[in-house]
Order: C-alpha cells, then structure tokens, then sequence
C-alpha cells in the first residue's frame, strides 16, 4: 500500500495493521483521492465498527463519508495522530 506524505507522521504513533500485532482484525484500505473511492472491508457486516485514520483527518472524513455512502452505520473519523483521545479510547481495540 502507498502512503502521502503526511502519513509519515501517523505511522510513527500507529503502525500498519499488517506491521503489528496490536489490531490483528485491522485493515489497512486507502482512499484514493482521483477516483473518489477505497475498496470496502472484506468480511465486515455494515454494522461493524470502523476507524478511519490519515496524516491530519481530511482524508479520513473522506473515507468515512464513501463509507456511510456504501451502506456502513457505525464509522468514526479517528482523525490524525493529533486525536489522542479517540486513540486512547479505541486504539487498543
């Protein structure tokens, strides 16, 4: 997967899901800001809990919005590395 360049700062505080063990159930889906799209979670009912995350939020807002598009009710913007109350809360799940 690729990143932008302001993941750089994200992925110092969270690593990949495929980099860690912390989130075994984590997927790591891009949005693509020319098609305006991410492929969707591959096993996940539209009721499941999900995360978005980027380097600052935009993209993550991005994401959580193609995602409500897509039919998923129970998605949160966890923003960027700035959020330490959303990862507080829900990093460790």
């Amino acid at each position: 997967p690729s990143v932008e360049p302001g993941d750089h700062k994200s992925l110092a505080v969270a690593a990949l899901p495929s980099d860690n063990q912390n989130r075994p159930q984590a997927q790591h889906l891009i949005y693509n800001r020319s098609t305006n799209t991410m492929p969707l979670p591959q096993n996940a009912d539209k009721d499941t809990p999900i995360i978005t995350h980027c380097g600052g939020g935009g993209r993550g807002q991005l994401a959580k919005d193609f995602l409500q598009q897509q039919g998923f009710i129970n998605v949160l913007n966890g923003g960027g590395p700035k959020e330490t109350e959303c990862w507080n809360e829900f990093g460790n799940k």
